[in-house]
């Protein structure tokens, strides 16, 4: 049972001022999301606040710049504006595209969010596995861009468990988590890591009880596992 990882990795998204960041470190994420402008989705925030908060985050902690754009030449000038530690890919690129990204930011780890939906997901998964770091499995509704993520709701996790069996990069998965269904969620997909948006956020703001409720019930896990 999970494959001997000792600890389960947390990013805290939707992060949107310099205190609600040092609240998630402070309860145990390991990074943070910084929401840049999209179509759609809670917890977005102007690149000058993204570039404060990375900018004064705990070094430890890694910022995560979330992007909608497509344009991997204007992904890489807004990155390098913003200055946070790697990149979160919203919406899908051409497999071409990824190796601007390799070209001109050689030390950044990309994070492609996969939206999963059915079957033809864990193709797409597979193939874009070859050009990123990581997979993020989300829920959403990427046609026209109607739904990126934030959504609050659960997708089906035996097809992120078979993702996750079949490819070969960490996956961190995300979509309508919170304190009361992580741990059976962990359990079913054995992730890398978990991402969390508004199961720890009320009236838009990080709400601390929920937060704690959150790692509380994934150190249960981690203490199976010990």
């Amino acid at each position: 049972m999970f494959n001997n990882f000792k600890e389960i990795n947390v990013k805290i998204c939707c992060i949107k001022s310099n205190n609600e960041a040092h609240q998630a470190f402070n309860y145990g994420a390991s990074s943070i999301g910084l929401v840049s402008k999209m179509p759609s989705g809670p917890g977005i925030i102007s690149d000058r606040l993204i570039k404060q908060i990375s900018e004064s985050s705990p070094t430890s902690l890694k910022t995560i710049l979330l992007t909608s754009d497509t344009d991997p030449y204007k992904i890489v000038n807004q990155y390098k504006k913003v200055r946070t530690v790697n990149i979160q890919l919203v919406s899908q690129i051409n497999d071409d595209d990824y190796e601007v990204f390799r070209q001109a930011l050689p030390n950044t780890k990309l994070i492609q969010v996969i939206h999963v939906i059915d079957e033809i997901s864990i193709t797409n998964a597979i193939n874009i596995s070859n050009h990123v770091d990581y997979l993020l499995l989300d829920t959403g509704r990427p046609k026209n861009k109607v739904e990126l993520g934030g959504t609050g709701r659960v997708h089906d996790w035996n097809i992120s468990r078979l993702i996750r069996d079949r490819v070969n990069i960490p996956v961190i998965l995300a979509g309508g988590l919170n304190h009361r269904n992580v741990k059976k969620a962990v359990e079913k997909v054995e992730p890398f890591g978990v991402d969390v948006c508004s199961g720890v956020r009320t009236n838009d703001k990080l709400d601390l009880i929920k937060l704690k409720k959150f790692f509380n019930s994934l150190n249960k896990i981690k203490s199976i596992i010990d």
